[in-house]
């Protein structure tokens, strides 16, 4: 069974940058496509980025276009999720997940704890 860890996250001015990274567990991580997904207070959980297994091929979402970058180090099972130019609507809980590439990136797995983003204005 897949097991998600996130980390990176914290509080940060507008402007600013985060790195945040997903170490996964108990699958082939480098068959996996992956993405990033957060959940706002008060609003539904949405993709924010995804990458395929073999990294040939990215999504982003149009309001972060630009400003993030998602990332895999196959060797490392490691995924990352690059944050710049961060605004005070980036703050959210931010989460990976094993996604399906073929279905619009739809989160397969269970989620993990997520790692917390505040910006400030």
């Amino acid at each position: 069974q897949v097991q998600l860890r996130e980390s990176g996250g914290g509080s940060v001015q507008a402007g600013g940058s985060l790195r945040l990274s997903c170490a996964i567990s108990g699958g082939t991580f480098s068959t996996l496509s992956m993405g990033w997904f957060r959940q706002a207070p008060d609003k539904e959980r949405e993709r924010v980025a995804a990458i395929m297994w073999n990294g040939d091929r990215t999504y982003y979402t149009d309001s972060v276009k630009g400003r993030v970058t998602i990332s895999r180090d196959n060797a490392k099972k490691t995924l990352y999720l690059q944050l710049d130019s961060l605004t005070p609507e980036d703050t959210a809980v931010y989460y990976c997940n094993l996604v399906d590439s073929s279905h619009a990136y739809r989160p397969l797995g269970s989620w993990g704890q997520g790692t917390q983003v505040t910006v400030s204005s």
